[in-house]
Protein backbone atom coordinates (compact mmCIF):
# COMPACT_ATOMS: atom_id res chain seq x y z
CA UNK A 1 0.00 0.00 0.00
CA UNK A 2 3.12 2.29 -0.14
CA UNK A 3 2.34 3.95 -2.86
CA UNK A 4 0.75 7.13 -4.69
CA UNK A 5 -0.57 5.45 -7.88
CA UNK A 6 -2.00 1.99 -6.65
CA UNK A 7 -5.33 1.53 -7.08
CA UNK A 8 -8.35 1.74 -4.89
CA UNK A 9 -9.37 -0.49 -2.24
CA UNK A 10 -12.50 -2.11 -4.16
CA UNK A 11 -10.16 -2.21 -7.33
CA UNK A 12 -7.91 -4.27 -5.63
CA UNK A 13 -10.72 -6.57 -4.51
CA UNK A 14 -11.87 -7.48 -8.13
CA UNK A 15 -8.72 -7.61 -9.47
CA UNK A 16 -7.89 -10.54 -6.86
CA UNK A 17 -11.60 -12.20 -8.00
CA UNK A 18 -10.85 -11.90 -11.61
CA UNK A 19 -7.52 -13.81 -11.18
CA UNK A 20 -9.22 -15.92 -8.76
CA UNK A 21 -6.99 -15.30 -5.75
CA UNK A 22 -8.26 -16.14 -2.73
CA UNK A 23 -6.37 -15.52 -0.11
CA UNK A 24 -4.90 -11.72 1.48
CA UNK A 25 -2.40 -11.14 4.09
CA UNK A 26 -3.13 -7.20 5.25
CA UNK A 27 -0.37 -5.79 7.27
CA UNK A 28 -2.53 -3.61 9.64
CA UNK A 29 -6.20 -3.36 9.62
CA UNK A 30 -6.65 -0.99 7.09
CA UNK A 31 -10.52 0.10 7.19
CA UNK A 32 -10.79 0.75 3.08
CA UNK A 33 -9.73 -2.89 2.69
CA UNK A 34 -11.38 -4.68 4.83
CA UNK A 35 -14.73 -2.79 3.88
CA UNK A 36 -14.25 -4.03 0.37
CA UNK A 37 -12.98 -7.34 1.47
CA UNK A 38 -16.81 -7.72 2.72
CA UNK A 39 -19.06 -11.13 0.73
CA UNK A 40 -15.83 -11.30 -1.30
CA UNK A 41 -14.96 -14.75 0.71
CA UNK A 42 -11.18 -13.32 0.00
CA UNK A 43 -9.10 -15.41 3.03
CA UNK A 44 -7.37 -12.79 4.96
CA UNK A 45 -4.23 -12.58 7.30
CA UNK A 46 -4.54 -10.14 9.22
CA UNK A 47 -1.83 -8.34 11.19
CA UNK A 48 -1.49 -6.20 14.39
CA UNK A 49 0.45 -3.91 13.57
CA UNK A 50 3.54 -3.19 15.56
CA UNK A 51 2.45 -0.12 16.68
CA UNK A 52 -0.41 -1.86 18.23
CA UNK A 53 1.66 -4.25 20.08
CA UNK A 54 1.76 -2.09 23.32
CA UNK A 55 -2.26 -1.24 23.65
CA UNK A 56 -2.65 -4.83 22.74
CA UNK A 57 -0.66 -5.97 25.34
CA UNK A 58 -1.73 -3.93 28.19
CA UNK A 59 -5.17 -5.51 28.80
CA UNK A 60 -7.59 -7.90 27.94
CA UNK A 61 -10.06 -4.94 27.55
CA UNK A 62 -7.42 -3.36 25.09
CA UNK A 63 -7.71 -6.57 23.63
CA UNK A 64 -11.77 -6.62 23.23
CA UNK A 65 -11.53 -3.43 21.87
CA UNK A 66 -8.89 -4.09 19.13
CA UNK A 67 -10.68 -7.65 18.02
CA UNK A 68 -14.08 -5.76 18.10
CA UNK A 69 -13.12 -2.90 16.00
CA UNK A 70 -11.02 -4.83 13.25
CA UNK A 71 -12.53 -8.27 13.52
CA UNK A 72 -15.93 -8.49 15.04
CA UNK A 73 -17.25 -5.23 12.82
CA UNK A 74 -16.64 -6.96 9.61
CA UNK A 75 -18.85 -10.29 9.92
CA UNK A 76 -18.83 -10.10 6.19
CA UNK A 77 -15.20 -10.62 5.94
CA UNK A 78 -13.31 -13.92 6.20
CA UNK A 79 -10.28 -13.88 8.84
CA UNK A 80 -7.95 -16.83 8.54
CA UNK A 81 -5.48 -15.76 10.79
CA UNK A 82 -4.21 -12.95 13.32
CA UNK A 83 -1.02 -12.41 12.88
CA UNK A 84 0.65 -10.54 16.38
CA UNK A 85 3.48 -8.44 15.40
CA UNK A 86 5.98 -8.65 12.27
CA UNK A 87 9.96 -9.70 12.59
CA UNK A 88 9.96 -8.26 15.75
CA UNK A 89 13.53 -8.62 16.81
CA UNK A 90 14.16 -10.62 19.81
CA UNK A 91 16.96 -7.65 21.12
CA UNK A 92 14.61 -5.12 20.64
CA UNK A 93 13.61 -4.65 24.29
CA UNK A 94 10.66 -2.50 23.79
CA UNK A 95 8.59 -4.52 21.80
CA UNK A 96 9.56 -8.11 22.12
CA UNK A 97 8.17 -8.28 25.62
CA UNK A 98 4.74 -7.15 24.31
CA UNK A 99 4.09 -10.04 21.62
CA UNK A 100 3.40 -13.17 24.35
CA UNK A 101 1.40 -11.31 26.22
CA UNK A 102 -0.47 -9.78 23.31
CA UNK A 103 -1.04 -13.37 21.78
CA UNK A 104 -2.16 -14.58 25.07
CA UNK A 105 -5.24 -11.36 25.36
CA UNK A 106 -5.97 -12.08 21.44
CA UNK A 107 -6.63 -15.59 21.72
CA UNK A 108 -8.46 -14.90 24.86
CA UNK A 109 -10.88 -13.11 23.10
CA UNK A 110 -10.95 -15.11 19.77
CA UNK A 111 -12.04 -18.18 22.42
CA UNK A 112 -14.43 -15.82 24.20
CA UNK A 113 -16.05 -14.74 20.75
CA UNK A 114 -16.10 -18.45 19.81
CA UNK A 115 -13.92 -18.38 17.06
CA UNK A 116 -10.71 -20.32 18.33
CA UNK A 117 -11.61 -22.78 15.53
CA UNK A 118 -12.13 -20.45 12.71
CA UNK A 119 -9.58 -17.50 13.39
CA UNK A 120 -5.35 -18.57 14.29
CA UNK A 121 -3.23 -16.37 16.04
CA UNK A 122 0.69 -16.13 15.87
CA UNK A 123 2.96 -14.05 15.50
CA UNK A 124 5.33 -13.72 12.25
CA UNK A 125 9.04 -14.16 12.60
CA UNK A 126 12.05 -13.65 9.61
CA UNK A 127 14.98 -15.68 9.58
CA UNK A 128 17.13 -14.15 11.95
CA UNK A 129 15.96 -15.83 14.83
CA UNK A 130 18.42 -18.78 13.63
CA UNK A 131 21.61 -19.85 14.61
CA UNK A 132 22.58 -22.78 13.43
CA UNK A 133 21.51 -23.25 9.45
CA UNK A 134 23.50 -25.48 7.38
CA UNK A 135 22.47 -28.28 7.14
CA UNK A 136 19.01 -28.28 7.63
CA UNK A 137 18.96 -30.86 9.86
CA UNK A 138 20.95 -28.88 12.32
CA UNK A 139 19.11 -25.74 12.28
CA UNK A 140 17.95 -24.27 15.66
CA UNK A 141 17.10 -20.64 17.09
CA UNK A 142 19.72 -18.63 18.65
CA UNK A 143 20.58 -18.76 21.59
CA UNK A 144 19.88 -15.17 22.26
CA UNK A 145 16.06 -16.12 20.45
CA UNK A 146 15.27 -18.56 22.52
CA UNK A 147 14.11 -16.97 25.72
CA UNK A 148 11.77 -14.81 23.10
CA UNK A 149 10.61 -18.07 21.14
CA UNK A 150 9.91 -20.35 23.42
CA UNK A 151 6.77 -19.15 25.15
CA UNK A 152 5.65 -18.52 21.59
CA UNK A 153 5.99 -22.20 20.80
CA UNK A 154 4.66 -23.28 23.96
CA UNK A 155 1.36 -21.16 23.05
CA UNK A 156 1.40 -22.11 19.42
CA UNK A 157 1.31 -25.98 20.33
CA UNK A 158 -1.44 -25.43 22.81
CA UNK A 159 -3.85 -23.65 20.41
CA UNK A 160 -2.66 -26.05 17.46
CA UNK A 161 -1.88 -22.41 15.54
CA UNK A 162 1.26 -22.25 12.93
CA UNK A 163 4.17 -20.52 12.94
CA UNK A 164 4.28 -17.19 10.63
CA UNK A 165 7.78 -16.93 8.52
CA UNK A 166 8.79 -14.44 6.18
CA UNK A 167 11.23 -16.15 3.81
CA UNK A 168 13.55 -14.65 1.48
CA UNK A 169 16.12 -17.10 -0.79
CA UNK A 170 17.16 -13.89 -2.66
CA UNK A 171 18.43 -12.40 0.83
CA UNK A 172 20.55 -15.50 1.45
CA UNK A 173 22.03 -15.28 -1.76
CA UNK A 174 22.43 -11.89 -2.20
CA UNK A 175 24.65 -11.82 0.93
CA UNK A 176 26.73 -15.09 0.25
CA UNK A 177 26.99 -15.39 -3.83
CA UNK A 178 29.98 -17.37 -3.59
CA UNK A 179 28.79 -20.17 -1.38
CA UNK A 180 25.13 -19.64 -3.10
CA UNK A 181 23.92 -20.51 -6.49
CA UNK A 182 21.80 -18.06 -7.99
CA UNK A 183 20.15 -21.57 -9.79
CA UNK A 184 19.22 -22.55 -6.22
CA UNK A 185 17.84 -19.98 -5.00
CA UNK A 186 15.54 -19.58 -7.68
CA UNK A 187 14.22 -23.34 -8.17
CA UNK A 188 16.67 -23.87 -11.60
CA UNK A 189 18.97 -26.16 -10.15
CA UNK A 190 18.91 -29.27 -12.61
CA UNK A 191 19.79 -31.74 -9.41
CA UNK A 192 20.57 -31.95 -5.86
CA UNK A 193 22.61 -29.79 -4.74
CA UNK A 194 22.64 -30.00 -0.72
CA UNK A 195 22.42 -33.85 0.45
CA UNK A 196 21.43 -33.31 4.03
CA UNK A 197 21.42 -37.57 5.22
CA UNK A 198 18.29 -38.92 4.00
CA UNK A 199 16.91 -35.00 2.80
CA UNK A 200 18.10 -34.13 -0.88
CA UNK A 201 17.22 -30.05 -1.34
CA UNK A 202 17.47 -28.86 -4.78
CA UNK A 203 16.17 -25.33 -3.69
CA UNK A 204 17.32 -23.18 -1.34
CA UNK A 205 13.16 -22.42 -0.04
CA UNK A 206 12.89 -25.98 0.93
CA UNK A 207 16.24 -25.69 2.56
CA UNK A 208 15.03 -22.62 4.79
CA UNK A 209 11.95 -23.81 5.25
CA UNK A 210 13.37 -27.04 6.65
CA UNK A 211 15.55 -25.37 8.97
CA UNK A 212 12.44 -23.65 10.81
CA UNK A 213 11.32 -27.25 11.16
CA UNK A 214 14.50 -28.44 12.58
CA UNK A 215 14.59 -25.26 15.27
CA UNK A 216 11.06 -26.02 16.04
CA UNK A 217 12.06 -29.50 16.66
CA UNK A 218 14.08 -28.84 19.05
CA UNK A 219 12.52 -25.85 20.91
CA UNK A 220 9.31 -28.24 21.76
CA UNK A 221 7.13 -27.60 18.28
CA UNK A 222 7.41 -30.61 16.82
CA UNK A 223 4.13 -30.41 14.79
CA UNK A 224 3.84 -26.35 14.87
CA UNK A 225 3.50 -26.06 10.98
CA UNK A 226 5.18 -23.72 9.00
CA UNK A 227 3.04 -21.31 7.11
CA UNK A 228 5.71 -18.65 4.61
CA UNK A 229 3.72 -15.46 5.23
CA UNK A 230 5.75 -13.72 3.12
CA UNK A 231 8.44 -14.39 0.08
CA UNK A 232 9.10 -12.45 -2.49
CA UNK A 233 12.32 -11.43 -5.29
CA UNK A 234 12.58 -8.04 -6.36
CA UNK A 235 12.66 -7.32 -10.27
CA UNK A 236 15.08 -4.39 -10.20
CA UNK A 237 16.99 -1.78 -8.17
CA UNK A 238 20.18 -3.46 -7.00
CA UNK A 239 22.25 -7.14 -7.32
CA UNK A 240 20.76 -10.01 -8.71
CA UNK A 241 16.99 -7.99 -9.05
CA UNK A 242 15.86 -8.34 -12.56
CA UNK A 243 13.12 -9.20 -14.41
CA UNK A 244 13.82 -12.18 -15.44
CA UNK A 245 15.34 -13.61 -12.00
CA UNK A 246 12.00 -12.59 -10.24
CA UNK A 247 9.82 -14.08 -12.84
CA UNK A 248 11.67 -17.18 -12.72
CA UNK A 249 11.36 -17.31 -8.65
CA UNK A 250 7.41 -16.10 -8.59
CA UNK A 251 6.76 -19.20 -11.60
CA UNK A 252 8.55 -21.80 -9.77
CA UNK A 253 7.55 -20.58 -6.12
CA UNK A 254 4.00 -21.54 -7.08
CA UNK A 255 4.54 -24.55 -8.86
CA UNK A 256 6.93 -25.96 -6.45
CA UNK A 257 4.40 -24.66 -2.90
CA UNK A 258 1.85 -27.65 -3.33
CA UNK A 259 4.27 -30.30 -3.23
CA UNK A 260 5.67 -29.22 0.74
CA UNK A 261 9.48 -30.20 1.54
CA UNK A 262 12.16 -32.75 1.69
CA UNK A 263 10.80 -33.18 5.64
CA UNK A 264 7.01 -32.55 5.17
CA UNK A 265 6.69 -33.71 1.69
CA UNK A 266 2.93 -33.93 0.44
CA UNK A 267 2.08 -31.32 2.42
CA UNK A 268 1.34 -27.98 0.47
CA UNK A 269 3.34 -25.18 1.75
CA UNK A 270 0.76 -22.35 2.68
CA UNK A 271 2.55 -19.42 1.14
CA UNK A 272 1.71 -15.63 0.95
CA UNK A 273 3.59 -13.89 -2.13
CA UNK A 274 5.20 -10.16 -1.20
CA UNK A 275 3.78 -8.46 -2.55
CA UNK A 276 0.70 -7.54 -5.04
CA UNK A 277 2.18 -4.04 -6.45
CA UNK A 278 5.14 -2.39 -6.66
CA UNK A 279 5.01 0.39 -4.10
CA UNK A 280 7.28 3.82 -5.25
CA UNK A 281 6.94 5.29 -1.59
CA UNK A 282 9.28 2.40 -0.71
CA UNK A 283 13.40 2.76 -0.18
CA UNK A 284 16.11 1.17 -0.47
CA UNK A 285 15.48 0.99 -4.87
CA UNK A 286 15.03 -2.57 -5.14
CA UNK A 287 12.22 -2.49 -2.20
CA UNK A 288 9.64 -0.49 -4.51
CA UNK A 289 9.66 -3.60 -7.31
CA UNK A 290 8.59 -6.87 -5.23
CA UNK A 291 5.16 -6.57 -7.23
CA UNK A 292 3.49 -9.47 -8.97
CA UNK A 293 1.15 -6.71 -10.42
CA UNK A 294 1.76 -3.48 -12.01
CA UNK A 295 0.39 -0.66 -10.34
CA UNK A 296 -1.65 0.19 -13.51
CA UNK A 297 -3.50 -3.46 -12.55
CA UNK A 298 -1.20 -5.16 -15.53
CA UNK A 299 0.15 -8.47 -14.39
CA UNK A 300 4.18 -8.40 -14.41
CA UNK A 301 4.35 -12.15 -14.63
CA UNK A 302 2.08 -15.01 -16.16
CA UNK A 303 1.49 -16.82 -12.40
CA UNK A 304 -1.29 -19.58 -11.77
CA UNK A 305 -1.95 -19.45 -7.96
CA UNK A 306 -2.37 -22.59 -7.14
CA UNK A 307 -3.51 -24.48 -3.94
CA UNK A 308 -4.79 -28.12 -3.43
CA UNK A 309 -8.39 -27.78 -3.17
CA UNK A 310 -10.04 -31.08 -3.69
CA UNK A 311 -9.03 -34.34 -2.50
CA UNK A 312 -7.78 -32.94 1.18
CA UNK A 313 -9.21 -32.83 5.06
CA UNK A 314 -8.97 -28.89 5.22
CA UNK A 315 -7.85 -27.26 8.28
CA UNK A 316 -6.46 -24.29 9.40
CA UNK A 317 -2.74 -25.01 8.97
CA UNK A 318 -2.79 -25.98 5.45
CA UNK A 319 -3.94 -29.52 3.10
CA UNK A 320 -2.80 -32.75 4.30
CA UNK A 321 -2.18 -35.68 1.48
CA UNK A 322 -0.81 -36.11 -1.89
CA UNK A 323 -1.08 -38.16 -5.04
CA UNK A 324 -3.50 -35.39 -6.26
CA UNK A 325 -3.97 -35.34 -10.24
CA UNK A 326 -3.63 -32.27 -11.72
CA UNK A 327 -7.19 -31.46 -12.63
CA UNK A 328 -7.89 -31.74 -8.90
CA UNK A 329 -6.14 -28.40 -8.72
CA UNK A 330 -7.48 -24.77 -8.44
CA UNK A 331 -6.33 -21.63 -8.90
CA UNK A 332 -6.31 -19.96 -5.42
CA UNK A 333 -4.00 -17.52 -3.58
CA UNK A 334 -0.87 -18.34 -2.36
Amino acid sequence: MLGNNLPSAPEVISLYITNNIKRMRLYDPNQAALQALGGSNIEVLIGVPNSDLQYVAASRDNSFDWVWKNIMSYPNVTFRCISVGNEIKPSDTTLAPLVYPALLNIQEVIEVYGLKNQIKVSTSIDTTLIGANFPPSVGAFSDDARAYIDPIIAFLVSTNSPLLVNVYPYFSYVDNPRDISLAYAIFTSPGIVVQDGSYGYQNLFDAIVDVVYSALEKAGGPWVEVVVSETGWPSDGTFAATFDNARTYYTNMVAHARWGTPKRPGRPIETYLFAMFDENHKEPQYEKNFGIFYPNQQAKYNLYFTSIQKGFEPNYLGFHGHNVSEGEFEKIVA
